[in-house]
């Protein structure tokens, strides 16, 4: 699974093919260990809609609470019901059962992953490098 970043530490994924296809988002590996011990999740309700940098959810942590943003444009269309009783799962698997939120893009999938400010895997290494 290709994934593409942002420099706020969100993944987004694509999930599906074709016309049924969205963006699954969460954080990244790096986020959750720089959070601690992830002990809440509040996301949005399907049916939102959030634009780029728009804050969608929040994480709460043994350190700190810290916002989650919409990296690009669009509807939610499904969220992790799982995290309501195991926030944990952003801990243990952060880019896989961790997910947060799916969403439609607004613009559509293609467009949504060539949006500005979307980093490649290895941008995204560079960025993370660059600030431990």
């Amino acid at each position: 699974m290709e994934l593409k970043y942002t420099a706020e530490h969100e993944w987004i994924a694509v999930v599906g093919s074709g016309d049924d296809a969205v963006l699954r988002i969460g954080i990244t590996p790096y986020a959750q260990e720089a959070l601690g011990d992830i002990v809440f999740v509040t996301l949005p309700a399907v049916g939102t809609d959030v634009t780029p940098g728009q804050s969608f959810g929040e994480v709460e942590s043994t350190k700190s609470v810290s916002d989650v943003y919409a990296p690009v444009a669009g509807t939610v269309t499904g969220r992790n019901e799982q995290l309501d009783s195991a926030p944990e799962l952003v801990n243990s698997d952060p880019l896989g059962e961790g997910w947060m939120v799916e969403l439609r893009p607004a613009e559509g999938v293609e467009a949504a992953l060539a949006a500005d400010g979307l980093l490649d895997e290895a941008a995204y290494t560079a960025l993370t490098e660059s600030s431990s």
